[in-house]
């Protein structure tokens, strides 16, 4: 099993903070080899944000640390897509926030196409659109079988600030109840 793992955003959206969650979760609660970068621009908030993993089961499939040809996306701020289509795989499992407009003229029609409306959820669910990423995550876990949604919730908890992690797990519990592909809402 290998996965590479592409997330991206608006600097804000704790696109980095969702990159090391996973991460933690994989190599230190599912006992796989991970490696993973990021990237962001530090001058202000909005600016890009990126962080890539790529999660394998045997060390010798981590030939390279950033992502070529994701077999996950999650875009928490999809108006951005463009600058990353081209390292996404064919067949890969392209997670969007529709809180916010997806560019349907880029979306490849061999994706698995999934949509939720993750920072409106956060908002107006659980008070606070910081959670955003909790619920895109829990959504992602959900759907992608890659880890488990108890070493996800470990690694949040370690990770997390202490007064943010009750809510955090309140968003993770919820992406992961949204359940099932959801492609009508990118139609």
């Amino acid at each position: 099993m290998r996965k590479e793992i592409l997330i991206f955003g608006r600097g804000g959206q704790g696109i980095l903070l969702m990159g090391h969650v996973i991460g933690v979760a994989a190599a230190k609660h599912s006992g796989l080899y991970v490696t993973s970068t990021e990237s962001y621009s530090s001058e202000m908030r909005g600016g890009e944000s990126r962080s890539d993993l790529i999660i394998a089961d045997r060390e010798e499939e981590l030939d390279y640390i950033k992502v070529r040809n994701a077999t996950n996306v999650i875009a928490m701020y999809p108006p951005r897509l463009g600058l990353y289509e081209q390292l996404i795989g064919e067949e890969a499992m392209t997670q969007f926030d529709t809180s916010f407009s997806v560019p349907r003229d880029l979306l490849r029609p061999s994706w698995v196409k999934v949509g939720a409306p993750y920072t409106r959820i956060a908002e107006e669910e659980l008070g606070t659109p910081r959670v955003a990423n909790m619920v895109a995550l829990g959504h992602f876990v959900r759907l992608s079988g890659i880890l488990s949604i108890e070493a996800v919730e470990t690694a949040m908890e370690e990770v997390v600030r202490k007064r943010w992690v009750e809510i955090n797990r309140r968003a993770l519990r919820k992406g992961y109840a949204l359940g099932g592909v959801e492609e009508s809402l990118l139609r």
